[in-house]
């Protein structure tokens, strides 16, 4: 993965504060949206510097979340009303466009 810049952390940190309670979008969309070359800059982000961000408003492009966050990820967008299918987010109804 090529070096990431302060200021690509800034635009994805940006982007998904500014995804609302029951929205959410794709790390694609976030990337495509900060102008990255990879959605898994996205995730790398998150990962490291994501703590006291609405992670959660964040899935995969197959709308399922991955195995280790899959519960407290469906209970949270649960909470904020956004739905979800046999674990997977029905991204036609839920996903934010930047």
């Amino acid at each position: 993965m090529a070096a990431v810049t302060d200021d690509q952390v800034e635009r994805v940190r940006a982007l998904i504060l500014a995804i609302p309670a029951g929205r959410v979008a794709t790390y694609g969309d976030v990337a495509d949206a900060a102008e990255l070359s990879s959605p898994r800059i996205v995730g790398w982000i998150l990962r490291v510097d994501g703590a006291d961000l609405p992670w959660h408003r964040v899935v995969p492009a197959s709308g399922r979340p991955s195995t280790q966050l899959r519960t407290e990820q469906l209970a949270r967008l649960r909470a904020e009303g956004v739905p979800a299918v046999d674990g997977k987010i029905d991204l036609r109804s839920a996903r934010h466009r930047f």
